[in-house]
């Protein structure tokens, strides 16, 4: 059963469900209040008729007295019974009727109220014993018809019935429209994602024309960011497959040509099992550098979180760098500050190793690097900053990403070394540590890269 098919009969049923107990409600409280004023109207009569009542002293029955003043109504019905249970009195639309009015109540020892069948005729009887001191002279019988009363709760109840199965049905037909507009966007939802299913189309989105803020326009919006993320790592993943096996494809093409050559020549070279040798390097270091970013992404990648003195850090870094420099290029220092940070030492630096390689791989003969470390707005701030060619504007929105390389300038090195791994590395890194990493760049003046880490607070425990 369909989720709007259940909701109409669940609410349906409730709406039925509600009438009816309301309905068997009014039915008793309108009978009940019908009874009350009816057994009303019979005690009055029975005490008019009882004021009427004397013993004949010669006969020894009962009789009534000023009959004719007496105003009773066609449907109330009345007789007198002496101690000895003999009809002394009976109003003249009995007729020649004989029995009692009530027989379960011909001689009773206190007032008894019930209804009676005689026949087809459904009555209201009230049984009162009347004495005199201690002494039981005889009873009274006062009965009403129910005829009128009971055509009013005939009709009453026929009344709810045709009530209760038109708002029912009602009920059931506005529920299961409410239901279809309220559910239709869901089904939209579901045929869409059959469609993309069918078809691998992520590029789909659903249409919704209600309002965003009710739980339907909030989880078709959601379900629409979910798509275009899912399209955008779907992307992502289809790009990066085909660069991982370009990247493959050029050492691999280097290795397999250098054997060739050597198998070919019948001996083996120290010039070609260095080249083979370096290729092999290449590809170690750049599964080294997936399986780092893979371990990062999938949280099994944990970072310490003790006191790092970022300028020591810096100074560090640029010493070792010295050799990659080969007097080439002018390593420089440029602002310093003591700066304190919470974070992973030996990670920052990789960070600043990865920066400062690339503005020396990239930055011609005779150019000047310079690295510093010093406050701004209550942050720590890191910079490395070339004079290289720098990098072209729409490559600037791109540079974090895997294996991401710019062809104009920043070109892979003559060496062969870069696999646009390291920035994606380094930007894991530094997000990781709660800041933030940016660059600047104008082509044909340099690059800039600004590390921004919140400074220490003191005691650097675990988050």
């Amino acid at each position: 059963m369909s989720l709007r098919a259940r909701l109409t009969l669940l609410y349906t049923m409730l709406v039925g469900v509600t009438i009816l107990a309301f309905g068997v409600t009014i039915y008793h409280f309108i009978s009940l209040t019908i009874r009350e004023q009816l057994d009303r109207v019979l005690e009055q009569t029975a005490g008019e008729i009882i004021k009427n009542v004397h013993v004949d002293p010669a006969a020894g029955s009962l009789v009534v007295k000023n009959e004719e003043n007496l105003r009773l109504a066609d449907n109330v019905y009345v007789q007198l019974w002496d101690h000895a249970n003999n009809l002394n009195y009976q109003s003249p639309n009995l007729a020649d009727m004989h029995r009692p009015l009530d027989p379960l109540a011909k001689s009773p020892s206190e007032k008894v109220t019930r209804d009676i069948f005689i026949g087809e005729a459904h009555l209201r009887v009230i049984s009162i014993p009347l004495s005199i001191g201690s002494r039981r002279i005889g009873t009274l019988q006062v009965a009403a018809g129910l005829t009128i009363v009971d055509a009013a709760q005939e009709v009453l109840v026929r009344v709810l019935i045709i009530g209760t199965a038109l708002a029912v049905t009602v009920t059931a037909a506005g529920v299961y429209f409410v239901t279809y507009r309220a559910l239709d966007p869901l089904s939209r939802v579901t045929q869409t994602a059959l469609k993309i299913t069918r078809a691998d189309d992520l590029s789909r989105r659903i249409p919704y024309q209600g309002p965003a803020e009710d739980e339907v326009g909030q989880l078709i919006a959601a379900f629409n960011q979910t798509l275009s993320r899912l399209e955008n790592l779907f992307y992502t993943q289809r790009r990066f497959v085909a660069d991982v096996g370009h990247e493959l494809r050029t050492p691999l093409t280097v290795i397999k040509g250098n054997i060739a050559l050597m198998r070919r020549i019948g001996s083996t070279d120290d010039e070609l099992l260095q080249s083979v040798e370096a290729e092999v390097n290449r590809l170690n270091r750049m599964v080294g550098d997936l399986l780092l970013l893979a371990q990062a992404e999938s949280g099994k990648l944990p970072l310490e979180h003790r006191l790092v003195e970022l300028d020591t850090l810096l100074l560090e870094v640029l010493q070792q760098s010295q050799v990659l420099a080969r007097g080439k290029l002018t390593l420089r220092l440029g602002e310093i500050d003591q700066v304190l940070i919470c974070g992973d030492r030996d990670r920052l630096k990789q960070v600043l190793i990865n920066l400062i390689s690339n503005a020396i791989k990239y930055t011609p003969p005779g150019g000047e690097i310079v690295a510093g470390a010093g406050k701004e707005n209550g942050q720590a701030r890191l910079t490395v900053q070339d004079n290289g060619p720098g990098i072209p504007a729409e490559a600037l929105p791109h540079i974090f990403e895997r294996f991401y390389r710019t062809e104009k300038s920043r070109t892979r090195s003559s060496d062969g070394k870069g696999f646009g791994l390291g920035l994606s590395i380094a930007y894991w890194i530094v997000k990781h540590h709660n800041g933030d990493i940016t660059v600047d760049s104008t082509e044909g003046q340099g690059t800039r890269f600004c590390i921004w880490l919140p400074l220490s607070e003191g005691d650097c425990s675990p988050e």
